[in-house]
């Protein structure tokens, strides 16, 4: 099984770049603050509230990112393991705040993550921000982001429970029509009303989590048949405990009903994980098959922003590994 998802070609398409910053990397730069073998990083780990998990991941990522370079010298250890996986597509984000934080431009970040990327894989930047940071003094970057170069486009992240501010979906229809993707994170720590409310209100089609629309059949009906992904972390949702194990995770209930899920890693320097490791644990205690774990790399493909041939070229390659059982 291993041999048959490291040849599978893979895409990531939920990742944080500050959440996926390598821990190695801490312990390289002061190895007396940072110890290699922290308790959170363990996979037993539970955090006992999001609340929790933001202070560690805030606690970790904002020594290392400080300016431009910092975003460039992590994403180059980030993407060469993503290499080294066979995943060739990453769309992943960096939040919208910390411009604020470093005094760096957007585009300045965007144009140092880019510098970083190797040769065979696709990457798409994207930029976060909390359902509040519409309302703030953010608001006037938020209004420039449809003329960012490079920006495939935004999401909304951060604690689920807060309001969603009331301009969102202008703001959101509008990065829309200038050609940038809209993301909302939803049914991870509110329910399956926060999954409808991204649909039919902010008009997105891309989700990050959905896994609690599965309490809502007529939101998960809603999600499959307006061809709507889930970009399903499936190790971060037992690590934050909004499932008890990975045998309870309804990821494939949500296939079942038609709704297109993904695989990816949310944030591993939180949860010390890799995009293999989340297709080994879905087969290894989830059950999933080959034929299984390579519809979901396929799903994974369907959404991604390439060339059509390309995309045809991964998903014939998927096709016949699946078709070899290997």
């Amino acid at each position: 099984m291993r041999d048959f998802i490291q040849a599978l070609p893979k895409t990531e398409t939920h990742l944080h770049i500050e959440g996926a910053l390598p821990y190695e990397l801490l312990v390289r730069r002061d190895p007396q603050r940072w110890r290699p073998d922290p308790d959170f990083r363990a996979r037993s780990y539970r955090y006992v509230t999001f609340p929790d998990f933001e202070r560690i991941l805030l606690e970790h990522a904002l020594p290392w990112f400080t300016n431009a370079e910092s975003y460039h010298e992590a994403a180059k250890v980030i993407f060469a393991q993503h290499v080294a996986q066979n995943i060739r597509y990453v769309e992943t984000s960096f939040h919208l705040p910390v411009t604020m934080f470093i005094g760096v431009p957007g585009p300045e970040i965007i144009a140092a993550i880019r510098a970083a990327v190797p040769a065979g894989l696709e990457v798409r930047i994207f930029t976060g921000m909390l359902r509040t940071d519409l309302g703030g003094e953010l608001r006037r970057t938020i209004d420039q982001l449809h003329t960012w170069d490079g920006l495939a486009g935004v999401d909304l992240h951060g604690f689920e429970k807060q309001e969603t501010h009331p301009d969102t979906a202008a703001v959101w229809a509008r990065l829309r029509a200038a050609g940038k993707v809209t993301k909302c994170h939803a049914g991870e720590f509110d329910g399956a009303a926060r999954v409808r409310e991204a649909i039919e209100v902010l008009g997105v089609d891309r989700i990050q989590h959905g896994v609690r629309a599965i309490e809502d059949p007529a939101v998960v009906r809603i999600a499959a048949e307006r061809s709507v992904t889930f970009d399903v972390c499936p190790l971060s949702n037992v690590g934050l405990q909004v499932v008890p194990a990975l045998a309870a995770h309804p990821l494939r209930q949500l296939l079942a009903a038609g709704v297109r899920c993904t695989v990816s890693t949310d944030d591993p320097l939180c949860f010390a994980n890799t995009l293999t490791d989340e297709y080994a644990a879905l087969a290894r205690e989830g059950g999933f098959t080959a034929a299984e774990l390579a519809q979901l790399a396929r799903n994974g493909w369907a959404v991604a922003a390439v060339a059509p041939e390309y995309r045809a070229e991964q998903l014939a390659l998927i096709d016949r590994l699946a078709a070899a059982g290997r």
